[in-house]
């Protein structure tokens, strides 16, 4: 499955634009509308489970890699997406969820970790030791970073050996916080080329002092910064006029090609551009989510309409009760008075309501609006005062009624745009 991704880097290389979307979520029915997406496309599908999602002890979603793997591999089997189409990526591998440890005991948590995720089958190793642990000196210095990387390299490069696989690798110091930025973000520059010159030539020397040095001729991709993010209310949209010197960084390293993490909500034409400009994988997971819970408090509307009250899922409301008994995901994320804070709550950009989906009661309630509405006909005037695209593609019978088939395809809308992107020809035609 890695060669897949390496034959990307090389035909990216080798003067085809093109890219892949990278999907960083855990939510079943956004991995449906991955599967299904990779069907329509005739395109690999690339799915990434970040450290936060799932780590050796559960992470927030309670899964281990095994556990995710299955997840992902069982639905392209009930969807018919063939296993060796799927690509499986491990994203912010490293101590990043222990770090406020030491750094000795961390880094021993975070080799457990990329084990775990290589022997899972997990092919595509996001190798992430930017952030300082206890007692480290703030900020890292890129021969630090680099170190542990290739400490975790000779991990999962042993782990491989056991596993029969050859994992591809992405290396970078300048990645952004894995959940999302807690703050209001001003001004976003991207990297230097100076710096990202440094990270490559550090790693490189790294991983040949760790006796991985084979290893680095997989390692396909750096994590730098374009100048795209997103807060609470805001998109910093791409501008290639400022990533110029940037990207010919890339023209002494053939083998490699820029990652973009935090690129939800960008622009058609500005993820095009950045795949045009060796940003060939495409990040996006909360935005995915977004497009989700848009979907679903939709529905939970069209259900208040059709269904007696003592009968509704409540799905709103409950996930909003489920958020204030339980304020770990979003307290200290969401500044502001009440009102600013359950605006946030629901509607933010940095969606933190993605950390709830797993929660035993939201879940119920999910369960219970999607039957409630699969046992009635629903009014078409009623998809299209609340869900208008999909109500289109109802009207052109290429999209069923079904609840759960209107909040796939309303994910669905968002990995379309990202298919263009990455690909644009094989899309033609399509909608």
């Amino acid at each position: 499955m890695s060669d897949l991704l390496l034959d990307l880097v090389r035909r990216h290389r080798a003067g085809s634009a093109v890219g892949i979307p990278s999907v960083c979520s855990v939510h079943p029915l956004v991995i449906e509308a991955a599967v299904l997406q990779a069907l329509d496309d005739g395109a690999p599908l690339l799915v990434e489970a970040t450290s936060n999602q799932v780590d050796q002890f559960g992470g927030y979603t309670g899964m281990q890699p095994s556990d995710f793997r299955d997840l992902v591999f069982d639905t392209a089997e009930r969807l018919g997406l063939p296993r060796d189409q799927v690509v499986l990526g491990g994203d912010h591998l490293g101590p990043n969820r222990w770090r406020d440890l030491g750094a000795d005991e961390a880094m021993d948590r975070a080799e457990v970790l990329v084990a775990g995720y290589v022997e899972a089958g997990f092919v595509k190793i996001h190798l992430d030791c930017s952030m300082a642990c206890a007692g480290d000196p703030v900020p890292l210095t890129d021969e630090i970073v680099a170190e542990r990387a290739a400490r975790l390299a000779r991990v999962a490069e042993k782990s491989a050996r056991q596993a029969g696989t050859r994992p591809v690798y992405v290396i970078g110091t300048e990645v952004p916080v894995p959940g999302g930025a807690q703050e209001t973000i001003e001004s976003l520059p991207s990297t230097s080329p100076a710096a990202a010159a440094k990270t490559i030539d550090a790693h490189r020397a790294a991983f040949t002092a760790a006796g991985v040095g084979e290893a680095w001729e997989r390692v396909i991709g750096l994590v730098v910064q374009p100048g795209v993010e997103f807060d609470h209310r805001h998109v910093f949209d791409y501008d290639r006029s400022r990533t110029q010197a940037l990207t010919a960084v890339l023209d002494d390293h053939s083998g490699l090609v820029f990652e973009a993490h935090s690129t939800d909500y960008q622009l058609a034409e500005s993820l095009r551009a950045l795949v045009e400009d060796h940003w060939a994988v495409l990040k996006v997971g909360p935005g995915l989510t977004f497009a989700l819970r848009e979907a679903l408090f939709s529905l939970a509307a069209i259900e208040d309409e059709l269904v007696p009250e003592e009968q509704r899922s409540c799905l709103v409301d409950v996930v909003e009760r489920r958020m204030l008994e339980d304020p770990r995901w979003w307290q200290g994320y969401y500044l502001g008075d009440d009102d600013e804070q359950r605006l946030a709550r629901r509607y933010s950009y940095s969606d933190r309501v993605r950390y709830y989906w797993p929660d035993a009661e939201i879940h119920a309630a999910q369960s219970r609006l999607l039957a409630n509405l699969a046992a009635r006909d629903i009014p078409m005037p009623l998809i299209s005062a609340h869900l208008p695209e999909q109500y289109d593609r109802v009207r052109r019978g290429e999209l069923t009624t079904d609840p759960a088939a209107l909040a796939v395809d309303r994910v669905r809308g968002v990995l379309r745009v990202y298919a263009r992107a990455a690909a644009p020809r094989a899309c033609e035609g399509r909608r």
